[in-house]
């Protein structure tokens, strides 16, 4: 008799706990959190901002290669801490997605490596208040990795998240603008330098090396076009992200 009541009382606690996650709110939020692999576009453009410099180099006069030189260098420091706004925001949205009851997501040891900071680079447009949103999540998030899976934690977490995560998608479309701009720049560099170079080649003499430097122009016209439309998409996907969190938060019950 005591085993069965004792099953009976666990079965019920079972069913209890899952209440709040098969609400359409908490399906909503496991939504959400099931977005947040859109966030690897903007990932991709950082690791590609840092590589500027190695894809430049060949196309670079020797007193513009010195000056490319120092900025990679501080360019390589910057780039670890864009990579963190991307991993703060999308464990973030995987929390929500764990305390709205979708047991995926194994959360502890990218919580911890949160925990580390960024500093701000006034000169891309990282600035303080994103390195104090940063914080703030970190903060966060390492408290909410204990929390129950329920509906009031989600709340509670979304709630205080609203303005952090606020500014993180802020700095991460400043910091695309920036990546935008540096491809252009880069462009025009590495095409600059072919279409000046090609016309000097003798087409008798120098047929092979016509032949390559003709298809690398190509290539990288190719390459330059699909990625402002990688930015365009990295973009539209921050945007998506901002808008469905705003409509969860304002899903929020009012605290009495």
């Amino acid at each position: 008799m005591k085993l069965s009541r004792l099953l009976y009382i666990l079965g019920l606690l079972a069913v209890l706990s899952g209440c709040a996650s098969s609400t359409p709110r908490m399906a909503d939020v496991r939504a959400f959190a099931a977005e947040s692999p859109k966030l690897n576009a903007y990932h991709e453009l950082t690791e590609r901002y840092r590589s500027t410099y190695q894809r430049e180099q060949p196309f670079l006069a020797p007193a513009a290669d010195a000056s490319e030189r120092s900025l990679d260098a501080r360019r390589q420091q910057a780039c670890d801490d864009f990579v963190k706004l991307h991993d703060g925001l999308q464990i973030y949205m995987q929390t929500m997605g764990k305390l709205a009851g979708d047991g995926q997501y194994d959360l502890e040891d990218g919580i911890k490596n949160l925990g580390t900071g960024i500093k701000a680079w006034p000169d891309s447009g990282l600035e303080d208040r994103h390195v104090n949103a940063y914080a703030g999540l970190a903060r966060l998030l390492s408290r909410a990795i204990t929390r129950p899976l329920q509906e009031r934690a989600v709340n509670d977490v979304m709630r205080e998240g609203q303005q952090p995560v606020q500014e993180i998608l802020d700095a991460m479309r400043t910091l695309l603008r920036l990546y935008d701009k540096t491809s252009e720049n880069e462009a025009r560099t590495v095409l600059g330098m072919l279409e000046t170079e090609i016309p000097y080649l003798d087409p008798q003499r120098d047929r092979l090396l016509l032949a390559l430097a003709r298809s690398r122009q190509q290539e990288k016209q190719t390459e330059y076009r699909l990625v402002g439309l990688r930015y365009t998409l990295a973009r539209k996907n921050l945007d998506m992200i901002e808008q469905q969190h705003r409509a969860l938060v304002a899903q929020i019950p009012q605290q009495p």
